[in-house]
């Protein structure tokens, strides 16, 4: 039985559609997704996938290497100064940072968004007491202001995390204020407005839902950042105290051991690289997808 010869139409096609997809999903943005939803899943199912919990010790076996460099098996990535295993750590430590910087980011957008449509509304002194505060937020070395306030009020983690979210909150408000002046001359708020919509129904149902994608945007542009505050912070001492942990926690313990137990802070310098380069990464690629005079590109 003789079959058809192939038209040849099919391989064009394919190949069309793989350039396609290629070129509007790129392969590093696709890893780099791959990795924020891993990062994600070790994040929720912290309990199923650790081995151990963070704070079990195991004198016998402190400052063992890792199993491929011929520590113990039960350990896989190695054990720090205490006995305890690091792949558990890591999986924690993942957990109280991306928790931690979800909700010092969500507090800062909360914040600068909601001045930024007081900003648009009121004009005049309002507009400009509150374009003040975003001049000053971002002349001033928060990291300084930070750590004096953590030393003046005493270390707990709402504190933390309320200082957390007040770092950039002035990049939503100055965006949020640009983007809701120029949403006030459209013609869809114009004529809602002229229907008699009040103020608030017009903000919230008409120009927060197209002002959103760039919002979200900048969110993944901040939320690096967030996660590299409270690494550094948390390195220093100031973020977060034992018994807790986090991935800047564990590299501040580990610079102690470099020269002897280089994996306790290497391993979760990399966890900290890899994610926040992701993030950044896909932060660009959808601000080029909503740019609008970069989208046909």
């Amino acid at each position: 039985m003789t079959q058809a010869p192939s038209s040849g139409l099919a391989d064009p096609v394919a190949s069309a559609v793989r350039s396609r997809f290629r070129h509007r999903y790129p392969p590093l943005v696709l890893a780099s997704a791959a990795l924020i939803a891993a990062v994600l899943i070790v994040s929720l199912a912290a309990e199923l996938l650790a081995p151990y919990h963070y704070t079990t010790q195991d004198l016998a076996n402190r400052l063992r290497p890792p199993a491929f460099l011929g520590g113990p098996a039960l350990y896989w990535l190695g054990t720090d100064e205490l006995g305890r295993d690091i792949v558990s750590r890591l999986i924690y430590a993942t957990r109280f940072s991306v928790v931690i910087a979800i909700l010092g980011t969500a507090i800062g957008a909360a914040i600068g968004t909601l001045l930024g449509f007081i900003a648009a509304h009121f004009r005049g002194f309002v507009e400009e007491a509150i374009m003040m505060l975003v001049d000053a937020q971002a002349s001033l070395p928060f990291l300084l202001l930070a750590l004096a306030v953590l030393a003046f009020f005493g270390n707990n983690l709402t504190l933390f995390i309320l200082i957390l979210g007040i770092n950039g909150w002035e990049n939503y408000a100055r965006l949020t204020r640009g983007m809701v002046l120029s949403a006030n001359t459209q013609g869809y708020a114009v004529a809602v407005r002229a229907l008699g919509a009040s103020p608030f129904m017009i903000y919230s149902r008409h120009i927060l839902p197209n002002i959103a994608s760039v919002l979200i945007v900048q969110f993944t542009l901040n939320f690096p950042q967030t996660i590299l505050l409270e690494t550094s912070m948390s390195f220093l001492g100031f973020g977060i105290q034992p018994p807790l942990t986090s991935l800047g926690q564990m590299l501040g313990a580990g610079r102690a051991h470099l020269l002897s137990a280089w994996w306790i802070a290497v391993l979760p310098g990399t966890v900290i690289f890899l994610t926040t380069l992701s993030i950044s990464i896909v932060g660009d690629w959808l601000r080029d997808r909503f740019d609008p005079t970069l989208r046909n590109r």
